[in-house]
């Protein structure tokens, strides 16, 4: 694994979560730092050595982050632990199951850093954003899922997306902008009542004083987000990272060059998009349409 790759998979959750989970990537991380110094070497080195961000190898042995099973078979050899991080990371693995059986598939760490961000700049091609959502359209997202989930998890996530908006109200509100893809405008998820008021909430948030909606009209021939969906954020006086999901796998993306290049990508969308006010008239066109 060598060079300067910083992205991070997060498929797991930070370990703030009871049954034990937390003491055990707790544990995890000290047996980790154990080797570490014995072997001589800073978070800085084994970051570089291993390719995973030096944030992300601090917070691991914190045991404030849950650590991937393939960075602990890296960092194995790489500490010469002889084979004592391999044998721990079946039951890390075990711990992360049971994390994803109680919460919400997307990523807790995104949305601390979402919650803090003083931009919030997104792309979607599948379904409407999840700060746009309404709470109708959020249980029919999923109560659609599979495997199905208990209605006391569907209860549990649409709270947390619900709770997720608030950035939406306070104040000073960060910028945000949104780029979404024509085909989600037309994709009636739940039904065609609970699409029409997913719509009409789009118009009166495209209205509002600051947010910024633009839609990527099906005609265009050139198109810059063919690769999906994605989010950048701005942390208050930190770099940009980037935030992606495909098939309910998150990645916190923070390597400077893919955030960049991603940022690169956003404002190439938003060029080729149409303007604030066409946007709206699409909206409005399409709910015309029925």
């Amino acid at each position: 694994m060598g060079g300067a790759e910083r992205t991070v998979i997060d498929d797991g959750e930070t370990a703030e979560n009871s049954d034990g989970v937390a003491e055990f990537y707790s544990a995890v991380g000290k047996l980790i730092k154990f080797f570490r110094e014995r072997a001589g070497i800073t978070q800085k080195q084994l970051a570089k050595m291993s390719g995973y961000s030096e944030d992300l190898v601090g917070a691991i042995e914190r045991g404030v982050r849950t650590p991937r099973v393939e960075y602990l078979t890296v960092i194995d050899d790489l500490l010469d632990a002889g084979g004592a991080l391999r044998v721990v990371a079946d039951d890390v693995m075990k711990a992360k199951i049971r994390v994803s059986e109680r919460h919400p598939a997307f990523s807790k760490a995104f949305t601390s850093e979402e919650a803090r961000a003083a931009e919030i700049h997104e792309y979607s091609t599948m379904v409407i954003p999840g700060l746009l959502q309404t709470e109708a359209y959020i249980r029919a997202l999923y109560e659609m899922r599979r495997p199905l989930l208990s209605s006391e998890q569907i209860d549990e996530w649409t709270d947390a997306r619900l709770a997720r908006q608030e950035i939406l109200s306070r104040w000073p509100l960060p910028v945000v902008t949104w780029v979404i893809d024509e085909s989600v405008l037309r994709r009636p998820l739940g039904g065609w009542d609970v699409h029409k008021v997913q719509l009409q909430h789009l118009l009166k948030v495209g209205q509002m004083r600051g947010p910024e909606l633009q839609v990527m009209p099906l005609d265009r021939m050139s198109h810059a987000g063919m690769g999906g969906s994605f989010t950048i954020l701005t942390p208050p006086n930190r770099p940009q990272i980037a935030y992606a999901a495909v098939q309910h796998v998150n990645r916190l993306i923070t390597d400077p060059v893919e955030v960049r290049n991603m940022a690169a990508r956003y404002s190439s969308l938003r060029a080729q998009a149409l303007g604030l006010s066409e946007s709206l008239a699409l909206i409005e066109a399409i709910l015309g349409e029925r």
